[in-house]
Parts: C-alpha cells; sequence; structure tokens
C-alpha cells in the first residue's frame, strides 16, 4: 500500500473489531490517521456470552500509539444496537465517513444436521448484521445529501469465498455471505447518488473462527489477518472515490476480483420439455466452468 494512501480525520466504525480480522482493520485505520470506533460484542465464536474486554484492550492499544479510538458494545445484530452505534460514532466524532461491516460467528454443520437456531444464530449476525448498521449509516449520509452536503462516505462489507464458491458444511455461512454479496451491489446502485460508495471484502485468514482447523506454519503465515488490513484502509480511504459495487478477495496470498454473476451461453426458448435436457446440457458444456471452493482455498 502506498504511503501516500491517507486517513486522516475520517470517522470509521468496524464491527467485530475485538479480534482478529476487525481488530487488524482497527489498528491500521487508526494508524492511517482515522478516528476508531471499534465495536465487539466480546462473544465466543459462535456468539454466545459476551465481555467488552476484547473491543477495549483494541481502544488501549491504538491509545498507546497515539491513535483515536473509542469502544462500543453494541449488538449490531439489532435495531436499536445498530441505530445506537452509529449515533455513537456521530455523537463522538461529529460525523461518519466509513462503516466496516466486519462481525460474525460460525456454526457449522451439514444440511441435514442443521437446526433451526443454528440456521438463524448465523443468518442474523451476518446478514441482518450488516443490513441494520448499513441502513441506519445510509439513512444518515441520505439527510447530509439532501441538505446539501457533499458525502465522500464508504460502506465495506466482508462475505466469503464459501458464499461465492460454496463450502460444504456452511449453509448457513454460506447463504449469509452470498446475500452480503448481493446487497453490496444493490446499495452500491442505491446510494451512489448520495456520495457513498459499497464494496465487499472476502477475506481469506485465519482467526480463532478458523482456530480447529489443521494446518502448517507456512499456511498460518501465508493467511495471517494483517495481509488484509491493506486493502480495508486503502477502500476506507479517499483515493478509491471511483470504486463501487465489487467484490475483491484478499489474503496473503492474492488479490483478486470476484466477478459475480453472468449470463452465459443461451438459446431461444424451448416450448417442449422433452427439449429442454439437450437444451440445457448443450448450454452447460459451452459454459464458463465456475469457480469451486477448494480451487482457492
Amino acid at each position: 500500500m502506498s504511503e501516500a494512501i491517507t486517513c486522516q480525520g475520517r470517522t470509521c466504525i468496524i464491527t467485530g473489531a475485538g479480534r482478529g480480522l476487525g481488530r487488524e482493520y482497527a489498528l491500521a485505520l487508526a494508524e492511517h490517521g482515522a478516528n476508531v470506533v471499534v465495536n465487539d460484542l466480546g462473544g465466543a465464536r459462535d456468539g454466545a456470552g459476551g465481555s467488552s474486554g476484547p473491543a477495549n484492550e483494541v481502544v488501549e492499544e491504538i491509545v498507546a500509539k497515539g491513535g483515536t479510538a473509542i469502544a462500543n458494545a453494541d449488538d449490531i445484530s439489532s435495531w436499536d444496537g445498530a441505530a445506537s452505534l452509529v449515533r455513537q460514532a456521530i455523537d463522538s466524532f461529529g460525523g461518519l465517513d466509513v462503516l466496516v461491516n466486519n462481525a460474525g460467528i460460525l456454526r457449522d454443520r451439514m444440511l441435514f444436521s442443521m437446526s433451526e437456531d443454528e440456521w438463524d444464530a448465523v443468518i442474523r449476525v451476518h446478514l441482518k448484521g450488516t443490513f441494520a448498521p448499513s441502513r441506519h449509516a445510509a439513512a444518515y449520509w441520505r439527510e447530509r445529501a439532501k441538505s446539501g452536503v457533499t458525502n465522500d462516505a464508504r460502506i465495506i462489507n466482508t462475505t466469503s469465498v464459501s458464499g461465492l464458491y460454496a463450502n460444504p458444511g456452511q449453509s448457513n455461512y454460506g447463504a449469509a455471505k452470498a446475500g452480503i454479496a448481493a446487497l453490496t451491489q444493490i446499495a452500491a446502485q442505491e446510494l451512489g447518488r448520495y456520495g457513498v460508495t459499497v464494496n465487499a471484502i472476502a477475506p481469506g485468514a485465519l482467526t480463532r473462527l478458523t482456530e480447529n482447523l489443521q494446518i502448517t506454519d507456512e499456511v498460518r503465515a501465508a493467511f495471517a489477518p494483517a495481509a488484509v488490513a491493506p486493502v480495508i484502509t486503502w477502500l476506507a480511504s479517499a483515493d478509491s472515490h471511483d470504486v463501487s459495487g465489487q467484490v475483491i478477495e484478499a489474503s496473503g496470498l492474492v488479490l483478486a476480483v470476484a466477478e459475480g454473476w453472468h449470463r452465459g451461453p443461451g438459446v431461444d426458448p424451448v416450448t417442449s420439455p422433452g427439449e429442454v435436457g439437450e437444451a440445457v446440457r448443450r448450454l452447460l458444456a459451452d459454459a464458463r466452468p465456475r469457480t469451486l471452493f477448494h480451487e482457492v482455498s
């Protein structure tokens, strides 16, 4: 990342910033001059429990290095919690420039074994936990634009290769992350007129959510959370003002743009059910093979 990139004076919210990727984002943004709101419930990897400790520790680390940060323990998957988070940022620093939706949990299970609660909890934290803060931040920026104030704002969402390319055992997580990718593109079209860009990042990193994986030290080093932070910092900066509606993969191994859904080969409509199979198989033979999870993980 170029040293010319700066987030000086920009107020940035990072959800789930007490540990892992969120912590690295908070540290990097503060280092580049941002006022950082460190949001974290302090729960376990499955979302259970809670503690203000992780968020406060990151704030203390930022302040000790000369940065500016405050802690927040609101539940971003609740309507009121998300509103309170956005309001705290505005009240504390006089405005809001960047929202990084990063918070998440895991409750992996094969589809035939997944419980309703395991589905609901993951969808709530990831998908609603992205929507709710984004909605309140978007309303704030829209009102500013309607009053004649120019925004240079950012929403940076977190999707996953699990949602983009499908990973068995993660139907809840993958569905939420695929939904976030779609939400990103829709919100980018809706909010561009108000001076807001919306992008998503699919980070490749090992955090406490992946602590059960048996991996080598070489792989662990390649997927260090700190490797993703430069992309977040650039997206949060003024330099990225012309990029919106994109999904970017980032890790210690690759920086890539996910191309998303495209209409592939097509033919004139088929009117007979008996002709559908032959037509579809012919189209599939001509279609570009889709990327699979194991090819990028």
